[in-house]
């Protein structure tokens, strides 16, 4: 199977990697991500307007550009090689995909928006009282008037503080468990009965606890099938990770080559670290691993508009793969930086501490590996 990009596709690579290595340096965004709004307004204008990456994925109807996984495959990359703060998976992978699935009056309005960089969302789908069975969600949505009323709890919401807009997973009938009844709502987060407690990640982001009394929505804010989003919410959660796999091939190989650059520097016994023979073997064991996730980044990306099974499995075996190598390259990075790999002085220790999110993050790798061992056994 042939995985060349065509030049359109290398052509965003190379224009997106030069854009983040001239414009995003480390001390700035070290800057933003511990001031007031956790990220840069003007990375995400820039982003939108002078490169036109949020519009990437969204159909030219929309005032996108109709591109597909491996556009995605490709942002996401290189995001994570610059270790972007800025919410593009949270808004145009999750929510935007989600909107764009729905359909409706009010998905046609904010798509263009999306595009145009004047929306950020994020997906409300954790709660405090389940774990990665998404049919476990238990905040209800019930008839008031001609609208709804929402009423529960959304646990860790990834990008929250940013957003404009919530999509908000909620149970019109049934109970927490059961496949069917889930149905998604847009919420504005400043509308009365929504109450976000927001706190920073240990990756330099934010997110949020968000409290939902009584709010009350119009009958348009909620879109797609009432009772029957199960199959996008769990559809939106693959893509995610397959979003998130990219990411991580190039975080850890950045990772990976800022020590192997560190280990030609540091001195001990009067020669380089590089050349000690067992730290050549561990690096190469760390090269292994990125060309592990990246391959298991490509066959994600590459399954997404495939069979429904296909893609699940392998979206759990690429958080599988991710996972374990987040792990190891991590630790051993910084290990091979020694003490200096602890502090946030350098970029090592940013980078591993967003690998240590990416890790549990959608699921940990234990409960992906039960997922592909019943999905195989189908």
């Amino acid at each position: 199977m042939n995985f060349t990009l065509t030049d359109e596709q290398n052509l965003l690579r190379a224009s997106l990697g030069q854009f983040l290595q001239h414009r995003y340096g480390f001390a700035e965004r070290t800057a933003a991500s511990r001031g007031e709004t956790g990220y840069r307004a003007e990375i995400w204008s820039a982003l939108a307007n002078e490169l036109g990456v949020l519009g990437m994925t969204i159909p030219e109807a929309n005032g996108g550009l109709g591109g597909g996984a491996v556009e995605q495959m490709i942002l996401m990359e290189e995001a994570g090689r610059a270790l972007l703060l800025e919410p593009v998976s949270e808004t145009l992978f999750q929510a935007g995909w989600l909107l764009e699935q729905a359909g409706g009056a009010l998905a046609e309005q904010l798509l263009p928006q999306i595009a145009g960089g004047a929306l950020k969302l994020a997906v409300a789908l954790g709660e405090p009282d389940m774990r990665y069975d998404l049919a476990d969600i238990s905040t209800r949505a019930v008839r008031a008037g001609t609208g709804w009323r929402l009423d529960g709890v959304k646990a860790m919401v990834m990008a929250a503080p940013w957003a404009d807009r919530l999509i908000v997973p909620a149970r019109t009938s049934g109970q927490a468990g059961d496949a069917d009844g889930l149905s998604l709502f847009v919420v504005d987060p400043a509308a009365a009965g929504v109450k976000l407690h927001p706190y920073p990640t240990i990756d330099g982001r934010r997110a949020a606890d968000i409290e939902l009394a009584g709010v009350t929505l119009p009958v348009e804010a909620q879109v797609g099938p009432v009772g029957g989003a199960l199959a996008l919410l769990e559809e939106v959660r693959d893509r995610a990770i397959a979003a998130q796999a990219a990411e991580a091939a190039g975080l850890l190989d950045k990772l990976l080559a800022d020590t192997v650059e560190y280990t030609k520097q540091r001195q001990q016994f009067g020669q380089p670290i590089s050349s000690f023979q067992v730290l050549q073997h561990r690096m190469v064991d760390m090269y292994m691993q990125v060309e592990m996730v990246r391959s298991a980044a490509v066959l994600a990306a590459l399954k997404l508009d495939g069979d429904p099974a296909e893609r699940a499995k392998a979206a759990s075996a690429a958080k599988v793969t991710v996972a374990n190598a987040c792990r190891f390259i991590g630790q051993n990075a910084v290990q091979l930086h020694g003490g200096m790999g602890m502090t946030d002085e350098l970029p090592i220790g940013h980078y591993f501490k967003r690998a240590t999110l990416i890790e549990s993050e959608h699921g940990t790798a234990d409960w992906h590996l039960a997922r592909h061992a019943a999905l195989s056994a189908v």
